[in-house]
């Protein structure tokens, strides 16, 4: 009788699904450790790895740290990022999880337009620090041909547009306005606009450390999972949610 009882627990009690552990940081409304469901990309990943058995535990760090830890293995991975050579190296990427598109955004009172990096050379330009901007932009930077400011927050870029210190300030144009209507005036979102030839346009990735043994099965898994969720129609939702109040800055 005991043994049968043993048994019979044994199969009652649920399924204990696989974890992984990701690290993450503050990109408002992608990811962040307040937002609701911690931000839409994180969302996205918990909810494709769920769909194959894989339970996320998120560790949140500022951002060279996030990916500095998991680089070493001492988490799983991490999320999100854009593809380069160097990451390459040291992570397994994913499908796209989303897309990020960088705009250039500048006061309405200053008319701007623009074809090439070429044609920023003279004009006062904002970057947030350790943000890659494409290789032309971050070539004529690293070669003294762009002006550019780095900063520490996006929030100061904008800032700086408002008070006439800078002419240009680059962001995801879906951070930007996030950035608009929770943290300036009405008064303030209408003397912005921005110029609508992206400076660079890319997806992003969950990157998990090839440092982790498992981790190129798991990434399967993943896009697996991911593949499953598109077809659901529940990313392009998701992604709706957080753009239909940000249509327009005016």
């Amino acid at each position: 009788m005991p043994a049968l009882l043993l048994l019979l627990l044994f199969f009652a009690l649920p399924a204990v699904a696989d974890e992984v552990h990701l690290t993450n940081g503050e990109w408002s409304p992608y990811l962040g450790q307040n937002l609701p469901y911690h931000g839409v990309a994180s969302r996205i990943v918990e909810e494709a790895f769920a769909l194959e058995g894989i339970q996320v535990q998120w560790e949140f760090y500022p951002w060279a740290r996030a990916l500095r830890h998991a680089e070493r293995g001492k988490s799983d991975g991490s999320a999100v990022w854009l593809r380069s050579p160097e990451r390459e190296q040291a992570f397994f990427f994913s499908d796209p999880v989303v897309e990020s598109g960088y705009y250039l955004f500048h006061r309405k009172d200053v008319p701007f337009s623009w074809q090439t990096v070429d044609d920023l050379r003279e004009l006062r330009i904002g970057g947030a620090i350790d943000y890659d901007y494409g290789q032309a932009f971050q070539q004529a930077e690293n070669e003294g041909n762009l002006k550019v400011k780095r900063l520490s927050s996006e929030e100061q870029g904008l800032r700086m547009l408002l008070a006439g210190r800078l002419d240009l300030f680059p962001i995801d144009k879906v951070v930007a306005f996030d950035l608009l209507y929770s943290r300036f005036s009405a008064q303030e979102r209408k003397q912005l606009s921005f110029h609508p030839k992206p400076l660079r346009s890319d997806s992003m990735h969950l990157l998990l450390s090839k440092q982790v043994p498992g981790n190129a099965q798991r990434m399967q898994r993943f896009n697996d999972g991911l593949r499953k969720l598109r077809d659901s129609g529940k990313v392009s939702q998701w992604l709706l949610e957080i753009q239909r109040p940000l249509s327009s800055i005016d």
